[in-house]
């Protein structure tokens, strides 16, 4: 049985300055297990405890009302995004756990700055946001559709690394993960969508021209990865070609920054001590 690794080291990147290494995503294989015991079945049942465990610790943040946590999901078409949202985050409470899926701008959205409505949606006090896509995709699409030269690109990375550092030094935890699956992956992914009618709504036309831009897209993530992997919000490359695996990954990687935080409940109310509710 793989002995399971006491941190994720070999998949995360924070950049140590300005003259770190370029990170490559062939570091990492899609098909990758290290979080795994070895048995599949195992896993599973892990993930369902994860869950549970989960909550108790997101009802606890919420009460705490100390600290927030966002979570960024980012990753190709059929990475996993809405699957880890449903397998990780599925047993908490709606209450303290809130989700957004970020599509192309409206028009009042492109009138202002690409992190204006972002940051409208980043974690309240004692909240967990997970976000579907994110402000990343202001430094994929434009950048891989020529629409922003490579000083621009360079330009956001930076905005975005401010804004970031402006997050956590106010209260906020930002874990981010890309989902990395592999291009034959993706392709058996599409297809079972194209098969199945319960998950045909979910393909687009435009996902077969996105995907021939393959190369592009793993080449932009390379670069976002290298320039915005910071010390105060590192990149966790996540091997999700094993839905399994991916999902048992984040959820052991979430709730060990929940137990770092040192939460607590809240001191009790002297007033309430030997009141009997009759």
């Amino acid at each position: 049985m793989p002995s399971k690794p006491t941190d994720a080291s070999p998949y995360q990147h924070a950049k140590a300055g300005a003259g770190s290494n370029r990170f490559h995503l062939t570091r990492v294989s899609p098909s990758d297990k290290p979080f795994s015991s070895g048995d599949k079945v195992r896993d599973r049942a892990r993930v369902d405890e994860l869950a549970v465990e989960l909550d108790v610790r997101q009802n606890l943040l919420y009460a705490d009302r100390r600290h927030k946590l966002l979570v960024v999901l980012q990753g190709t078409d059929t990475s996993g995004k809405d699957g880890t949202l449903r397998g990780v985050f599925g047993r908490m409470s709606a209450l303290g756990v809130k989700t957004i899926g970020w599509k192309a701008p409206t028009e009042s959205e492109r009138a202002r700055d690409y992190l204006w409505r972002i940051h409208q949606q980043v974690p309240a006090a004692g909240e967990i946001m997970v976000f579907n896509r994110s402000h990343y995709e202001d430094v994929l699409v434009p950048p891989v559709n020529g629409w922003i030269t490579k000083a621009q690109t360079k330009q956001r990375y930076a905005h975005i690394n401010d804004f970031e550092r402006m997050l956590v030094e106010t209260g906020t935890t930002v874990c981010k993960f890309m989902l990395h699956i592999s291009k034959d992956e993706q392709r058996d992914r599409l297809q079972e969508r194209l098969d199945d009618p319960t998950k045909r709504w979910k393909f687009a036309a435009d996902d077969l021209s996105v995907r021939k831009q393959w190369d592009d897209y793993q080449a932009a993530y390379e670069a976002l990865i290298s320039a915005t992997g910071t010390p105060w919000a590192p990149w966790t490359v996540v091997p999700a070609n094993s839905k399994t695996h991916r999902n048992l990954m984040i959820a052991t990687l979430l709730k060990r920054t929940l137990d770092g935080l040192d939460l607590a409940y809240p001191p009790d109310d002297p007033a309430l001590a030997g009141l009997i509710v009759k």
